[in-house]
C-alpha cells in the first residue's frame, strides 16, 4: 500500500544565501547604531530632567510634587509631538505590537521623538516598540530603493532581528522570535535557511551593541546550584500565580484605553495621562518610573530589606502605570516594565515564603507575567532564564511555562485591535 510523505524542504544553495550576508550586516550595525543613539539621548535628557533641574531648583528629584510635575510635563510634551508631528508620531501603539507592517519614513522622526521624551520622563515603557518600528520603517525604505526585487517582508525580518539583538545584546532572542513568527508561514526551504540572514543581522546587532555599550542583563540574583523538588513546586505555583497577575493588565487595558479615548485629542489625552501616571509614581515611589530595568537591580540589591507590602505596592502600581502608559498614547514598549512586575511580585512571593530561592521566585514570577502580556513564550522563557543567570534554572522554567500557559492562552492579550476591543 503507497503511503504520501511530504516532500523534505528545498534547502537553499550557498550561491543563494551568501548574497544576503551584506546587507543583513549592514542593517543590524544601523539597527544598533539607532537603538543606542536613542537610549544615549534620552539618559541624557533624563538626567538633565530628574538631576540636574531639581538641584537647580533646590528641591529633591524624587519628591511626590516633581514627579507628578515631571510626568504631566511629559505628556504634554509627547502630545504635542503626537499632534503636531507628520503622521502624529505613528498609530495608536495600545493596538501595536512588536513589528508590523512598514510605517511611512515621514513618521520616523515624529515616533523617535516622542519614544525618547517617554522615556526620559519617566514614563513606565521600554523602548522596544518604537526602536523596532523605526528600523522596520526605514530599513524597508531603503532597501527597496537599493534592491527594488527584494521581497518587502524580507527586510521587515532583517530589521525586526537587528533590532531585537541589538536591545538583548545577544542574537538567541531574534532567533526564537523570528522562528515563532515563522510557524505556519509558507516558504521555501528549511527553518535554518530563512533563519540564515535574519540570524547575521541580529548577531552584528548584538555585537555592535555589546562593542559600544555593554548591556547586562545580571540583576544580581544568587545564583541556583541543586535545584530540587520544592524549587520546581515553587516555579509552577509562582509563574501560575503571576500569569493570573499579568491577566489583570490585559482585562484593564481596553477599559482604561476606552476611558482616555473619550477625551479624543492628544493634549487632552496624554497630559490626563502624565497626571495619572505622576499620581501613580507619587504612591508607589521612584522605583515605580521608568522602564524598570535599573529599578529591578536596586530591588534584588536589597533582597530582605523590603516588607511584603512595600513588594505588593511596587508589583500593584508598576502593574497599573503600564496599563494607563499604554492606552494614552506614549509611545514605548510593554517588555520592560512587565518584567519589573514580574520581578516585584516575585520577591513578593519569596517574602512571603522565605524559604524559596530568588532566583526561582523571580524567574519565575518574571515568565508567568510575561506570558500573560506578551504571549511570546520564548520571549518569556528566555528572559526569566537570563536574568537568573542560572542554567539549573532552565529546566524549571521550561516546565513551569505549561501550567502558566494554560492558564493565559485564550484570555485577553495586553493589545488591543482598532476597534478598541482586546486580542485573544
Amino acid at each position: 500500500m503507497a503511503t504520501d510523505h511530504a516532500p523534505p524542504p528545498v534547502e537553499a544553495p550557498a550561491r543563494l544565501l551568501l548574497p544576503q550576508i551584506l546587507p543583513a550586516l549592514l542593517v543590524g550595525v544601523g539597527a544598533s547604531l539607532l537603538f543606542l543613539g536613542i537610549s544615549a539621548l534620552a539618559e541624557e535628557f533624563q538626567h538633565v530632567l530628574w538631576n540636574d533641574l531639581p538641584d537647580v531648583l533646590g528641591i529633591g528629584d524624587h519628591s511626590a510634587l516633581w514627579m507628578i510635575v515631571m510626568l504631566t510635563a511629559a505628556g504634554i510634551a509627547v502630545g504635542l509631538v503626537v499632534w503636531k508631528a507628520p503622521g502624529h508620531a505613528g498609530p495608536d501603539p495600545a493596538s501595536e505590537g512588536i513589528g508590523g507592517a512598514p510605517l511611512a519614513p515621514g513618521v520616523v522622526p515624529g515616533l523617535l521623538l516622542a519614544s525618547t521624551l517617554t522615556l526620559a520622563g519617566g514614563v513606565s515603557l521600554g523602548p522596544e516598540n518604537p526602536i523596532i518600528a523605526a528600523n522596520i520603517a526605514l530599513t524597508h525604505w531603503l532597501g527597496h530603493k537599493a534592491a527594488p526585487t527584494v521581497p518587502g517582508a524580507a527586510w521587515v525580518a532583517l530589521a525586526s532581528a537587528a533590532t531585537i539583538g541589538a536591545l538583548f545584546g545577544t542574537p538567541v532572542a531574534a532567533a526564537l522570535l523570528i522562528s515563532e513568527a515563522l510557524v505556519g508561514q509558507p516558504g521555501r526551504g528549511s527553518l535554518w535557511d530563512r533563519l540564515f540572514a535574519p540570524l547575521v543581522a541580529a548577531g552584528t546587532g548584538a555585537t555592535t551593541t555589546q562593542l559600544l555599550a555593554e548591556p547586562s542583563f545580571d540583576v544580581g540574583l544568587p545564583p541556583l546550584t541543586d535545584p530540587g523538588f520544592g524549587d520546581l513546586l515553587a516555579a509552577l505555583v509562582i509563574a501560575s500565580a503571576a500569569a493570573v497577575f499579568g491577566l489583570a493588565s490585559c482585562c484593564l487595558l481596553p477599559h482604561v484605553h476606552a476611558a482616555f479615548r473619550r477625551l479624543r485629542h492628544p493634549m487632552l489625552v496624554l497630559p490626563l495621562g502624565g497626571l495619572v501616571l505622576g499620581l501613580l509614581g507619587a504612591l508607589g515611589g521612584p522605583l515605580t518610573l521608568f522602564k524598570g530595568l535599573e529599578e529591578i537591580k536596586e530591588l534584588v540589591s536589597s533582597i530582605g530589606g523590603w516588607s511584603s507590602g512595600e513588594l505588593a505596592k511596587f508589583a500593584v502600581v508598576k502593574l497599573l502605570a503600564l496599563v494607563v502608559a499604554a492606552s494614552c498614547g506614549f509611545r514605548g514598549g510593554r517588555i520592560f516594565p512587565a518584567v519589573f512586575v514580574g520581578a516585584a511580585f516575585g520577591l513578593l512571593a519569596q517574602a512571603l515564603v522565605p524559604e524559596v530561592h530568588p532566583a526561582v521566585a523571580v524567574s519565575s514570577a518574571v515568565l508567568g507575567v510575561l506570558l500573560a502580556t506578551t504571549r511570546q513564550g520564548w520571549l518569556s522563557l528566555f528572559t526569566g532564564a537570563v536574568l537568573a543567570a542560572s542554567p539549573a534554572m532552565l529546566a524549571l522554567l521550561c516546565l513551569a511555562s505549561l501550567p502558566a500557559w494554560l492558564i493565559v492562552t485564550g484570555r485577553p492579550q495586553l493589545e488591543l485591535d482598532h476597534r478598541g476591543n482586546a486580542l485573544r
